[in-house]
């Protein structure tokens, strides 16, 4: 008995802990006062039981559900699929969250709250009504219709304003480390919402089997991160710079699958690995993981030689019409300086807004070649030793390097 009085006691004491301890490291910025704790019965009442219908997406870091609160209100439920020993403390996931939920910006996903259930922790967003970038965008013509050259633009330039503020306004900054399709959120005026963001501080240090899992997306990784494992800020805007070309062009750098999932880079990819799976899973695995790489490096040298020969333009979605030449010229220049090769010559967030906004000239900027993995057998995979930090340090770089 005494159990059951003090655990709800305990977690109403943290989480207003939580919210103090918040303010002071953020020097009084925070002003969130909605930010809840939810119980489990809400949880599964929200989303009828956690209904195989109300499933609307699936991501390196759990599960997504459709929900709806006790006074109507329609959520996003996110089940963490994390194991125990790879979670902070409840106190420390706690702070964390509500520091999380403190973060506010036009262009990111609003976090409501938290659920704590044992073991099990749930996040709760808003509800966005076109889903994701994937889902309401890429891919089919039926869909890529209903955008048209302004909505794409201005879905652009709302993520790398979200970005800007992640890397350059938040402290400790905040590296995105999987900015794709899906991880884009619509509302219901299209307004682009990034999510996902910071969710690295809600585990220990003795995450690294979750840091393979959630490392990123192929296609979208960053050659030098997915080598080296070294990361930046740069590595966000090489996954920006793939985005901006797949919505400019109207095509996919990979086929998003909702029964498979997006090919995330897992140590089952790696033929070191096999053992703990089948041969046929494991070529398939392979096979399949090879083909997205090959069609990511043959996706980005195909704009990059449209570049050089001056018909960059040629590259755009077929779809739009009457869009504005040198416009298209100078966006799709603005995705080819966020892949290149070398991570100090891609611009920082904030600079890919100002070109955004013309407020840059790009007339003389050059540009080198893109960055690509040529060999899948190079993917760097963390061992229990290595501990890299979403909040990487790195060297104070310039805006533009070129």
């Amino acid at each position: 008995m005494k159990l059951k009085i003090f655990l709800p006691f305990w977690r109403c004491f943290s989480l207003e802990d939580a919210v103090t301890v918040d303010r002071n490291k953020n020097d009084g910025s925070a002003r969130r006062h909605d930010f809840r704790l939810f119980s489990y019965r809400e949880m599964k009442a929200a989303t009828n039981n956690f209904n195989s219908s109300n499933k609307i997406g699936e991501g390196a870091f759990g599960s997504v559900y459709k929900g709806r609160l006790g006074d109507g209100t329609a959520v996003a439920v996110k089940v963490l699929s994390v194991e125990l020993e790879s979670l902070k403390g409840e106190r420390e996931f706690l702070a964390e969250i509500t520091a999380l939920s403190n973060l506010r910006h036009q262009n990111l996903v609003t976090l409501r709250g938290c659920c704590i259930e044992g073991a099990d922790r749930f996040l709760v967003y808003d509800y966005m009504e076109n889903i994701c970038l994937v889902h309401s965008m890429l891919g089919e013509e039926q869909k890529r219709r209903k955008f048209n050259w302004k909505l794409r633009r201005d879905i652009l330039m709302g993520i790398a304003r979200a970005l800007a503020y992640l890397h350059e306004e938040v402290r400790p900054y905040i590296v995105h480390r999987d900015i794709k399709g899906s991880n884009i959120l619509l509302d219901g005026q299209f307004t682009p919402k990034v999510a996902d963001f910071g969710l690295s501080k809600l585990f220990g240090d003795n995450m690294s089997h979750i840091s393979t899992r959630v490392a990123g997306t192929l296609g979208y990784l960053a050659p030098e991160y997915a080598i080296s494992g070294h990361l930046t800020r740069k590595s966000d805007v090489y996954s920006f710079g793939v985005l901006l070309l797949e919505i400019i062009t109207g095509r996919p750098v990979i086929v998003f699958e909702m029964e498979n999932g997006e090919h995330h880079l897992v140590q089952k990819v790696l033929p070191w690995k096999f053992q703990r799976q089948t041969v046929f899973a494991y070529l398939r695995t392979f096979l399949s993981s090879l083909y997205v790489l090959m069609f990511h490096c043959g996706f980005l040298l195909k704009v990059w030689e449209a570049y050089k020969e001056g018909k960059l333009v040629e590259m755009v979605d077929p779809i739009l019409e009457d869009c504005p030449k040198e416009e298209v010229d100078r966006v799709l220049k603005v995705g080819l300086l966020c892949v290149q090769e070398a991570a100090r010559r891609r611009p920082m967030m904030s600079a890919v807004v100002q070109m955004f906004s013309d407020e840059m000239d790009l007339q003389n900027v050059e540009i080198w070649q893109p960055g690509y993995i040529v060999n899948l057998m190079d993917i760097h995979i963390e061992d229990q030793k290595s501990n890299q930090s979403f909040f990487s340090r790195e060297s104070n770089s310039p805006i533009m390097a070129v």
